[in-house]
């Protein structure tokens, strides 16, 4: 039944946003596909070879879309090959067959080729683009395009890059330090805007809208303690609908208080290592119940999870609150989270796109199909359209098939002493066998027990461990960002609301693209979800949400979007029927790579053989890759990976 506030909302307007089926789950093994592919197939081409066809420029709900996961959830519930017939025999052979086309799979192959320059590859990829994560958005708003980042961010990690992957990063033309030349920070500056926190009335008992302060969010650490920072402080607990005793607890809070005292630093941060933050604010500094909902969902962006499931320690290495009287030692204590291992070689090395890591995986496309991607530098690539049409041409060494899910890796014989893998893949209804000398699995490991039965069956449960962190990366172009300059907001953390983070996009510049710099024309925000069920260990608070992504229905997300813009910016003038253009939701329930948690992997903090790199032990002609292999989210940790098992099976 549709809601009665749908048409103030805008559901009812003609935007381009229902270029999809509606996402929601289907019945393993249904012959269903999206629009774009099912009207190609009606003329009998190959979707790929349609000119309509341009999986960037689609909308609505995107991510893992209708069509690439049916497969693989058929394959998980064991009743895919009662019903799937008798695969065709291509008769095609080539040199290297890699299975994944994300990052690290694009980066297997321009390894291979680099070690073997008349190597023969055929890369499969199950979504109906090429990038994996590294998902590019565009739109049109006007006469202007606009792009987007649908799942991997930028260049950068919590540490530095290895040498090979920031070689790979150079010979793929990429300057990073050259990027303070393509960001436009004073648009935002100079206009007055900042970062700043929603507090909703469900919640907190009102909705407001006030700076940040907090170090979540887009903003600052605890340790600013500037006269404009203290002037933020004093704006923030004037607005804030937060009770007296709450803003007390949260100064006192910011000033600090040695809570272990007589323990020494190594002491203090094991203490820390076993406990969760929530635990510590309730427990340990017996903070007011309204700080615990404020920072609930601080640590998402990074953990896909809220404060009831990361330790105390990473809240310290995050920057949160409540640690500074403690006057704990620099350095990493024994279990801390990478991510919040602060590196200053790392934290210098950052460039971003703007369609995201996506430009990484263009440019390795480029590097492998030449013909997909013209031209000859990073500048002319942000604004050169794909010829889809050219990424699996039987005349090239290089190959890239889209739309088809691997469903059986194995030997021909025993892995020990065979000389061929056979790779069978259901495309658009239909299977299909190719063969290699060498295969490299670089999809997402707890796929591979399923399509490859003859590994070991430790190495299978190791694989299985490797389950991703679900996530919503939701784009939406607006015509104008009006209300944003209205009310002085360049981000903002909503605690309680559906997304939890959005943000103007960065006002990036490369080349013939050019950023929005004037409130009156359209711009791209991002926002960010990352659903799960707090009280429930790590890894079940991620099931539980990948349950809710793939049973969630496009409308009911379009609904939130509109509600929370509304809320949030109304006050600023913001119409959400009038003022948004298109809408997509890249949904992720496979999202980030795993990474360890002190709390609830006890391997972590005690030590022992990591899950990951049992998992990603080569078999035979077989080897492993992808970020997962490495419990890594990371653009480096996926060509890391890469690079490992291309070394492994040219030793082989």
């Amino acid at each position: 039944m549709a809601d009665p506030n749908d048409k103030d909302l805008g559901m009812d307007r003609g935007i381009t946003r229902r270029d999809f089926l509606n996402g929601v789950a289907v019945t393993a093994g249904a012959s269903i596909l999206p629009p774009h592919l099912a009207a190609a197939l009606q003329h009998d081409l190959d979707p790929e070879k349609s000119p309509e066809y341009y999986p960037p420029a689609l909308t609505g709900l995107r991510g893992s879309h209708v069509g690439a996961f049916e497969v693989a959830h058929s394959l998980r519930d064991g009743d895919f090959w009662q019903k799937a017939g008798k695969p065709a025999e291509t008769g095609e052979t080539f040199d290297l067959i890699i299975v994944g086309g994300g990052i690290s799979g694009l980066s297997a192959a321009y390894f291979f080729r680099k070690a073997n320059p008349n190597a023969r590859i055929l890369i499969i990829e199950n979504h109906d683009d090429f990038g994996g994560h590294a998902k590019r958005n565009e739109f049109t708003v006007g006469d202007r395009k606009l792009l987007g980042y649908g799942g991997s961010f930028s260049i950068e990690s919590p540490a530095p890059y290895s040498a090979v992957a920031k070689g790979l990063i150079q010979e793929l033309g990429i300057d990073v330090a050259s990027f303070p030349k393509h960001i436009a920070r004073e648009v935002y500056s100079s206009a007055g805007l900042v970062p700043s926190v929603f507090f909703d009335k469900e919640t907190f008992g009102s909705d407001v809208l006030t700076v940040n302060p907090l170090p979540v969010g887009g903003s600052h650490n605890e340790g600013d303690d500037t006269p404009e920072r203290q002037k933020i402080w004093e704006r923030f607990l004037k607005d804030a609908p937060l009770s007296e005793a709450a803003k007390h607890d949260l100064m006192s809070l910011r000033h600090g208080a040695d809570y272990f005292p007589g323990l020494t630093s190594n002491e203090k941060k094991a203490r820390l290592a076993r406990i969760s933050y929530a635990n510590y604010l309730t427990e340990i500094a017996h903070v007011d119940p309204q700080i615990v909902k404020l920072y609930q969902n601080a640590p998402q962006a990074l953990f896909g999870l809220g404060i009831d499931a990361v330790s105390a320690q990473d809240a310290w290495g995050f920057g949160f609150m409540g640690f500074r009287g403690l006057n704990l030692e620099p350095g990493p204590g024994k279990g801390m989270n990478r991510d919040v291992i602060p590196n200053e070689e790392a934290e210098s090395y950052f460039f971003h796109f703007p369609d995201g890591n996506a430009s990484i995986a263009r440019l390795l496309v480029r590097r492998l199909v030449p013909e997909v991607l013209p031209g000859n530098s990073v500048e002319d690539l942000i604004t050169t359209k794909a010829n889809y049409a050219k990424l699996d041409v039987e005349s090239s060494p290089v190959r890239i098939r889209l739309n088809s899910t691997a469903v059986r890796v194995r030997h021909e014989g025993e892995a020990a002493s065979a000389k061929q893998v056979e790779i069978t893949y259901s495309r658009l209804g239909k299977l299909y066998t190719v063969r290699a000398p060498f295969a490299v699995l670089a999809c997402w490991n707890m796929v591979i027990p399923y399509i490859c039965a003859e590994l070991p069956e430790k190495q299978k449960e190791a694989l299985h461990s490797e389950a991703k962190v679900p996530l919503l990366y939701t784009n939406v172009a607006l015509r104008n960002w009006t209300a944003f300059q209205k009310l002085g907001a360049m981000a903002v953390y909503a605690p309680s609301c559906y997304h939890t983070y959005f943000r103007l996009d960065l006002p990036v510049s490369i080349g013939d693209y050019h950023c929005a710099t004037q409130p009156d024309q359209p711009i791209v925000i991002h926002m960010l979800k990352t659903p799960c069920r707090p009280g429930l260990p790590a890894r079940d608070q991620h099931r539980m949400g990948r349950i809710e992504l793939f049973t969630t229905e496009f409308e009911t997300i379009e609904r939130k979007i509109r509600e929370q813009l509304g809320r949030t910016l109304g006050p600023g003038g913001f119409d959400p029927a009038r003022d948004i253009a298109a809408i997509t939701v890249n949904r992720w329930p496979h999202g980030y790579a795993y990474e360890y948690n002190s709390l609830w992997d006890k391997f972590w903090l005690e030590g022992g053989e990591l899950p990951c790199e049992l998992a990603r032990k080569p078999h035979g002609r077989i080897a492993i890759a992808n970020a997962d292999a490495g419990a890594y989210a990371y653009v480096d940790g996926a060509i890391d990976q890469a690079w490992r098992a291309v070394g492994e099976i040219l030793k082989a």
